[in-house]
């Protein structure tokens, strides 16, 4: 375990700020996240060096389609998720148990040196949650002349972000949709602090954002083009990413279909200069 960063104490447990939840936490306790603990009044990162996946991707794999293509990254994940998404495509580390190997910071920048793979991806289950370790990681990458990677929900406040993003080469940002009211009912989130780290994220990185289209979620056709404009307002070249959904975890709706799939592409392409489908 690592004491956390951003965190205070209250006069009942601590409160964490890492994202936009700010969890009060007591004594024993985690934040929703499930990886942030209060043991006596300091919080602990639990799954700081605690790896539950690595592999060599394909960049595109990520997705990134206009950084470092053709290239291959080295990609590695926790467990644990600062979101709930009843369709969560990486439920058994996000949201499981799952087992875990030890590595130190430099061990990852070694290891990648060693395979000889220009970039580290933080990816798979949430790497904002495990914060303080891809940011000691991303640090020893920079200098040994390594590109870092963030595969992301996005849902973090803005003193965590600004502090990270100096060693960050290159995000993916998943807006799982434009209307608030579902990613607070059902996502248990809120899409403007998503919104705000993609226009911070543009500024400073390369970003492409990615928009899983889920029946029930994320498929109104309206909201998918006032994402699109949304988007487009903070920079026409953003390549948007729209990935047709399967059913995982607890989401058994069937897959999005191949023609609304198209009608996202169409509506999305009028405002945005980048369109891509995936998983089709």
């Amino acid at each position: 375990m690592k004491e956390a960063l951003y965190y205070e104490k209250r006069e009942q447990g601590v409160q964490c700020f890492l994202c936009p939840h700010y969890c009060n936490i007591h004594e024993g306790h985690t934040g929703l996240c499930c990886v942030r603990k209060n043991i006596e009044d300091v919080l602990y990162t639990l799954n700081y060096g605690k790896i539950t996946s690595m592999h060599a991707d394909p960049v595109e794999k990520k997705p990134l389609h206009y950084f470092m293509p053709g290239t291959y990254t080295f990609s590695i994940g926790s467990f644990g998720c600062n979101l709930s998404c009843p369709f969560c495509q990486n439920y058994t580390i996000s949201k499981g148990n799952p087992k875990s190997y030890d590595y130190t910071p430099q061990d990852i920048v070694t290891l990648a040196l060693k395979e000889q793979l220009p970039s580290i991806s933080y990816t798979y289950s949430e790497p904002l949650i495990f914060y303080e370790y891809m940011l000691d990681t991303a640090v020893i990458a920079k200098k040994n002349g390594l590109k870092n990677i963030v595969v992301t929900n996005g849902y973090i406040n803005p003193e965590p972000l600004h502090a990270l993003i100096p060693s960050i080469d290159a995000m993916n940002i998943d807006l799982k949709t434009y209307d608030d009211t579902i990613y607070k009912k059902k996502l248990k989130g809120s899409l403007q602090p998503v919104l705000n780290t993609i226009e911070t994220a543009i500024k400073h990185c390369h970003v492409e954002v990615t928009m899983l289209i889920v029946p029930g979620i994320s498929d109104d056709l309206k909201k998918i083009e006032e994402a699109a404009i949304r988007l487009s307002e903070m920079d026409k070249n953003i390549p948007l990413h729209l990935s047709r959904y399967f059913p995982r975890y607890r989401y058994n709706e069937p897959p999005t279909e191949l023609s609304l799939l198209q009608q996202a592409y169409d509506a999305c392409k009028k405002h945005l200069k980048t369109v891509i489908t995936g998983n089709v």
